[in-house]
């Protein structure tokens, strides 16, 4: 890549945009042929698109939410603007020339409400609509110039004022021609027109309502010019605001407050300078320095944007001015614009084929700034090479120090980015100190560090992460200075949040860059690092040989924690501090070591893993050993070898495979012993396992075995005491992408096989399912342990979800895990001291999370200091939070999950519930665990709702059931027959009598429904909408013997919820003969129902109100069928007439 061209000091701000509102124009449909975005405007709250199908969208800037959908059937959206002093109202102008205003009511939580339809510039095209700063007026111009002024009524001023009191339009003013812009401050009203400007005094008023107007200028304009106020600083004292008025030929009038012309500024010559390029994640920003022709430019409007800038655009540029001082701030190429709406330094650019982009205008400085918050390390560093002289200056410095731009160099990637590099190591060596010292030395410094000067003499090294330095730093320099100084340049907090992200990609997981626009300190003192800062480079040169290896294995990667660069520290530290500086002798001292030495050790040091990963993943992919667990098995013990002698344990190390055979055997003896007695429920068969596993230690004793037996040993004699080791959460030596990703593909392929050990006697057993669950338990946590690093953490939390679901142990490792891996991030650190709603929007803003474990952690966190309220706020964070993952978490509460579940069902729309609920039931086994739960949480006492005899107690199903709805939606979702079954009897066993009786029904055993629905003793049970109406004259027989043999004494005693004594006239709906045959006459009819009674014997316990509604029944039916027939003779003659 070129060197890149500099953009001159002058320029210092640029315009740049940090996020693509695309994806919110795909999800309002606004990118399609037949509908796309016309208009737009902007307050604080709200951005505001009106569409070609005559739908407004407000959507709120804060998380870019769609919040509102106005609809208007009289034609597309033209115009909108909002209301900056009054949020609450909105005004649109359509295609049909009719002006609506409506009224959010977002304060009171209620419904949009038109407020004002307006149809004086009906038929006409309206093109400026512009609100009063103060008072609820809307200013309406038109295409044949005419000026209105609606005035709002608002219901906040009181019911009747906004019923009976309607301002007419008021008309302003008709102008010679097409209105092109209309501004408003201090009760001014400021008209462009295609031909000159006007000011009117609206707050002047004379007879007949005309106010005072003035026309700005003598000479007129022929074309689309704009006009703006613009307003005072606050430091200005009495000074008036000015007017700007847009001329031919880039130039402007400056007017005061009273329409009277000051002066004319001309812009022509200055926009001949070459335009800035827009930072942009689209496109790598380009700059030419070769200069263009001056502009003649006609400026179609004018916008006040924040402080002492008025901003305009053409179909080539946006161009934005320093009005007063008569400069050029910027000039920017963004083609084909329709509109711009601005707030304070925000612009949103509507493009004439529909699409919305949001710019954002910055200093230089706060715009490298927010990219490096970003994560958008090259972008970030190439604004940096553009803009380099604007950073030197002083203020630049302030805000961008030397910290922060070392920081994004070690970012770039050597490989692909030497150039960029480059240009931006000039760029710190000229923000460096002018010393003579350090100009002498910089050159015995590789090009792929970078460094400063302490005050102290000593080099600050600080080495690029993934550059060729760091394969080839064992130089005594390095080892001296880079670990210490490079602790020193990145705080605990940035370093431990990368290494949480990059080990979490290492497990395939995703998770953005930090979006949190506070920066973190640099240069935090850190407790751990050497005390001494004076280091003899010769005493290092005897001690290199001993850990050149340490190393090679740190040096060039920011991958490790500071807690795991402490511990690995810690056996040299008091070296370290005994040592002393020589920097005469550092260039020196470099020479003598080979410069490729450390890439050679390193490949010598993984090329036995790499050769066993290639060939198990050869292996693998045979379909021989694919269908085969048990080959699967054979051929991952054989690799996990080659991984423990590289990763494993300090315990794993080659010495220690030199153990004798004997130590091997007793420590697995006393580890099996061990882990058998954690599990005493097992009884006998405990024992037995007990005895077989030490049979096959004493058996091994006795035989003569390899390396790989010698190694399985040690395998399990670690798992002696607690599971209290520290777990490797990054990789302890640089390691190739392609190869780490194969070697997490097989790490985690063992931990889902449960290939813990590559003894085969072991493996087999854990496979077989012979060894004992504690000790497959502890197997599998120490594994994680020591290759937390090489775990996809997606796959293994699955894997423990089902596999491992009786191990709370395991789930705890795993979280322990996350937690260490995320223990320096601004999340945790932030949930110290934090409220819950801080550290909730502390989430929200990192996100999407997509489903990263780590998410997941911070809810554990939560969860652990705020308990259940915790829970129940995290549904916002669904899918990547998943219920089975909040089941693992409060396991000790179910009551907890119950709460978040029905919180998350309850979340969604209605006729969204089931889809959600019948998605999270995977597997499909959850189904009755929840159900079980559902109905045993918060629910009636058993006595309360069934018998002694096991039959509903009369009234229970009133029963109020604290997750009603989620056990009704649970039961209803489809099912097998068998689960049906079972879900009946979980309902009828506690009690839960509605969705007993449903599933009755759904089951088809009816018989059984209407027995309980008498026993209920609630004829409302028996409704045609559910199906538990009778259908047959067979089952209208049952319900009424069952009515009749139903038990005087159940109608009275202890009711439940509002039920009064059965059998009573004032209970219509209880469980009688004749509530029965009343409801057998409406649904049968009268002249049916008689004889089934008579046939059944109930006549005689019929009361005359039954006859008399059965009267009634009969006269109805008559006069329906009366009705009928007089219709259908109309219709009859109706067509006869027709065919005539």
């Amino acid at each position: 890549m070129a060197s890149l061209p500099t953009i001159p000091d002058s320029y210092n701000h640029v315009l740049a945009e940090f996020e693509c509102l695309d994806p919110l124009l795909s999800a309002l449909r606004l990118d399609s042929s037949r509908l796309k975005c016309t208009c737009i405007a902007v307050s604080k709250r709200w951005l505001a698109l009106g569409s070609s199908g005559g739908g407004l969208n407000l959507i709120q800037k804060d998380g870019w939410k769609q919040r509102l959908f106005l609809t208007h059937k009289e034609g597309a959206i033209s115009r909108v603007a909002c209301c900056l002093h009054d949020e609450d109202y909105v005004a649109v102008a359509t295609s049909q020339g009719l002006v609506v205003v409506w009224e959010l009511n977002q304060e009171r939580r209620g419904k949009p409400e038109r407020i004002y339809v307006s149809s004086e510039h009906k038929g006409r095209k309206v093109t400026a609509l512009c609100w009063d700063t103060a008072a609820l007026r809307v200013f309406v111009g038109d295409h044949v110039g005419k000026v209105s002024a609606i005035k709002i009524n608002t219901s906040k001023q009181g019911k009747a004022a906004a019923t009976f009191v309607m301002f007419p339009v008021q008309i302003i003013t008709t102008v010679d021609s097409r209105v092109v812009q209309l501004d408003y401050l201090d009760g001014r009203l400021l008209i462009s027109s295609l031909t000159r400007t006007y000011l009117c005094d609206t707050e002047r008023q004379v007879t007949f309502y005309l106010e005072k107007f003035w026309k700005i200028g003598n000479k007129e304009r022929d074309g689309e010019f704009g006009a703006c106020f613009f307003p005072v600083g606050k430091n200005s004292g009495n000074q008036q605001p000015l007017i700007y008025c847009a001329r031919p030929g880039s130039r402007m009038w400056e007017v005061n407050f009273d329409g009277e012309v000051q002066s004319t500024h001309q812009f022509k010559q200055l926009l001949s300078s070459p335009p800035l390029p827009v930072v942009t994640l689209r496109l790598d920003p380009h700059y030419s320095s070769s200069s263009c022709s001056p502009q003649s430019l006609s400026f179609p409007k004018l916008l006040y944007l924040t402080e002492h800038c008025v901003m305009t655009w053409t179909e080539k540029g946006i161009y934005i001015f320093l009005p007063q001082s008569v400069e050029v701030l910027l000039w920017s190429e963004v083609k084909d614009i329709q509109d711009i709406a601005v707030y304070k330094s925000e612009l949103f650019c509507l493009h004439t084929n529909g699409k919305v982009v949001h710019l954002s205008l910055l200093l230089v400085d706060r715009c490298i700034e927010r990219l490096i918050r970003r994560g958008f390390w090259t972008l970030a560093a190439r604004v940096c090479c553009l803009f380099q002289n604007s950073i030197i200056s002083c203020r630049a410095r302030k805000n961008l120090p030397l910290d922060k731009l070392e920081h994004l160099k070690s970012q770039l990637d050597a490989s692909t980015q030497q150039d960029l590099i480059t240009q931006l190591e000039e760029l710190i060596s000229k923000l460096e100190p002018l010393d003579s010292a350090c100009s002498s030395r910089r050159s015995s410094i590789s090009s792929h560090e970078s460094f400063s000067v302490l005050d102290s003499g000593i080099y600050r090294v600080i080495c690029r992460r993934g550059s060729q330095s760091d394969e080839d730093s064992c130089s005594l320099h390095s080892q001296t200075f880079s670990e210490d100084e490079r602790i020193k340049e990145f705080p605990a907090h940035q370093e431990d949040e990368q290494v949480e992200l990059d080990n979490v990609s290492h497990a395939s997981v995703t998770v953005e860059a930090d979006r949190n626009e506070t920066f973190l300190p640099f240069s935090i003192p850190l407790s751990f690092r050497s005390p001494s800062p004076l280091v003899s480079l010769q005493a290092v040169k005897e001690s290199v040989s001993s850990f050149v290896r340490k190393t090679t294995e740190k040096i060039g990667t920011l991958h490790i924690s500071p807690d795991t660069r402490g511990r690995q520290e810690a056996k040299h530290d008091e070296q370290l501090q005994e040592l002393t500086v020589n920097l005469v002798e550092s260039p020196q001292e470099e020479k003598k070591l080979d410069p490729q030495s450390c890439q050679l050790a390193e490949e010598d040091h993984l090329r036995d893993l790499k050769a066993a990963t290639a060939e198990a993943i050869t292996k693998l992919q045979d379909p021989l050993v694919l269908l085969e667990p048990q080959c699967m098995r054979r051929v991952l013990q054989e690799w996990l070898i080659y991984l423990e002698e590289k990763f494993g344990s300090k315990e794993h190390s080659a010495s220690s495979v030199k153990k004798s055979k004997t130590v091997c055997t007793e420590e697995e003896r006393s580890v099996l012993e061990e882990n058998l007695q954690l599990d005493p429920a097992d009884g006998g068969l405990a024992g037995k396992e007990q005895s077989s596993v030490l049979e096959d230690c004493t058996e091994k004793e006795n035989t003569d075995e390899t390396c790989v037996s010698k190694t399985m040993c040690e395998n399990s004699a670690d798992l002696k005491g607690p599971l209290d080791c520290g777990f490797q959460v990054s990789p302890p030596c640089v390691i190739e992408p392609a190869v780490q990703k194969d070697l997490i593909e097989l790490t985690t392929l063992c931990f889902e096989l449960r290939v813990f050990s590559c003894g085969n006697s072991e493996a087999e057993e854990s496979s077989d399912g012979n060894l004992p669950v504690a000790a497959s338990w502890a197997l599998a946590c120490r594994f994680m342990q020591r290759y937390f690093f090489l775990l996809d953490l997606k796959r293994v939390k699955q894997c423990i979800i089902t596999m491992y679901a009786t191990s709370p142990n395991v789930w705890e490792t795993y979280i322990a895990g996350l937690k260490e891996l995320t223990s320096h991030s601004p999340v945790t650190l932030a949930m110290e001291n934090e409220d819950m709603l801080k550290i909730l929007k502390q989430l929200h803003d990192l996100g999407p999370w997509d489903d990263s474990p780590l998410l997941l952690v911070h809810a554990q966190r939560l969860y652990e200091k705020f308990g259940e309220t915790a829970l129940r706020p995290l549904i916002k964070f669904h899918p990547s939070i998943l219920p089975s993952d909040i089941k693992q978490l409060c396991r000790n509460d179910p009551a907890h999950f119950l709460a978040y579940l029905d919180s998350l069902v309850k979340s969604k729309p209605e006729d969204k519930r089931s889809s959600l609920l019948r998605s999270l039931l995977q597997p499909e086994s959850v189904r009755l665990d929840w159900l079980c739960l559902a109905v045993s949480c918060d629910a009636p006492q058993r006595a309360n709702t069934v018998d002694v005899e096991g039959n509903p107690r009369p009234r229970s199903h009133l029963f109020t059931w604290g997750y009603s709805q989620l056990i009704l939606l649970l039961i209803k979702l489809p099912a097998d027959f068998v689960t049906k079954e079972k879900m009946a009897d979980i309902c009828k066993s506690h009690g839960f009598w509605p969705g007993y009786l449903f599933l009755c029904l759904e089951l088809d055993r009816r018989i059984e429904a209407f027995t309980n629905i008498a026993h209920l003793d609630d004829l409302s049970l028996l409704n045609g909408e559910d199906g538990s109406i009778p259908e047959t004259m067979e089952e209208w027989k049952f319900l009424l013997h069952l009515a009749q043999n139903h038990s005087t004494a159940s109608h009275h005693g202890p009711q439940n919820g509002n039920a009064v004594s059965n059998g009573s006239p004032s209970c219509p709906d209880c469980v009688t003969v004749e509530n029965v045959a009343l409801l057998l006459a409406k649904t049968i009819g009268p002249n049916r129902a008689l004889p089934l009674l008579q046939e059944c014997g109930l006549t005689l316990e019929l009361s005359e109100r039954f006859t008399a509604v059965c009267e009634i029944l009969r006269i109805a039916e008559k006069r329906q069928r009366a009705l009928i027939q007089s219709m259908l003779e109309r219709c009859d003659r109706f067509l006869w007439s027709q065919q005539a």
